[in-house]
């Protein structure tokens, strides 16, 4: 513990070298891994929502038979195939697609290497406490994967290819934009749900309080829409359906400012006033 805390700003440095390299040997590991299922991965998972069996469309199909309404997910048709329109677009998206899955996968082993490097800086209760700190992230993270690939994504798809402003258009996707909108869902929804741990070391650091985030609801939720037209479909129902569960997640980082706040005033109330 000593060593650690004399660490100089170049032995720091150094550390965390280490610990960015062994995070992108973990992504680069589990990329080659995805790579080498590559078929398999588009065809049941990065391609799924392209089924008219997919189960999201399943489920709003029985929802709406349930209470007496016809819906268009009962018969969903993407009959247009997805175009390459190069030779090298097909390789360069495996391999691009293959990186982002790397990092999705890989997301709890980076964020542990972020612990091991952060850690020797807190104190011994401050570590304690903080022990559920990867597995609350990478709750939040995956939740956000989880709601991205099976609410977010169908809708984004189903809109996509049905919406048109004229019968003498023909659409032709590119398999590079079609998987694009996949993996920047994917990753930018499960962003959004790392809020609360966001919140929570904003306000241990002093940037944020409960009072700063209520003033700032309104406006949080502004931007939350705009954010969430950008990586869903333009349509009204869409961008509620994310940022319902967003707002959500800032009214709990709300809740998590005040615990920490409150935290530290009992803490500086107990510490021994310097005579």
């Amino acid at each position: 513990m000593a060593q650690e805390k004399e660490m100089s700003f170049l032995d720091h440095l150094e550390e965390l070298r280490w610990h960015i390299i062994r995070s992108i040997i973990a992504i680069f590991s589990v990329a080659i891994l995805v790579f080498t299922f590559i078929k398999v991965i588009f065809d049941e998972v990065l391609l799924a929502h392209l089924k008219p069996d997919f189960i999201t469309y399943r489920f709003f199909c029985k929802a709406f038979t349930l209470i007496g309404i016809d819906s268009s997910f009962c018969n969903i048709d993407f009959s247009q195939e997805l175009q390459v329109l190069n030779p090298t677009e097909e390789l360069m998206t495996a391999i691009w697609s293959s990186l982002i899955l790397g990092v999705i996968l890989a997301f709890p082993y980076i964020l542990w290497e972020i612990w091991r490097f952060i850690a020797p800086g807190l104190l011994e209760s401050e570590r304690k406490k903080s022990k559920g700190f990867i597995f609350s992230a990478s709750s939040l993270f995956f939740s956000g994967i989880l709601f991205s690939y099976y609410v977010i994504l169908p809708m984004s798809v189903y809109f996509f290819y049905n919406f048109s402003i004229g019968d003498a258009i023909v659409k032709s996707f590119k398999l590079g934009a079609y998987i694009s909108l996949i993996t920047n869902t994917l990753i930018g929804v499960a962003i959004f749900f790392e809020l609360p741990i966001i919140i929570y070391f904003l306000s241990k650091i002093g940037l944020v309080t409960p009072e700063f985030l209520k003033k700032y609801r309104k406006h949080a939720l502004v931007v939350v829409l705009i954010l969430s037209a950008i990586i869903t479909p333009p349509d009204v129902a869409s961008q509620i359906i994310v940022a319902v569960p967003i707002m959500f997640l800032y009214q709990v980082g709300i809740y998590i400012s005040k615990y920490v706040i409150k935290k530290q005033q009992k803490n500086v109330e107990k510490s021994p006033r310097v005579q």
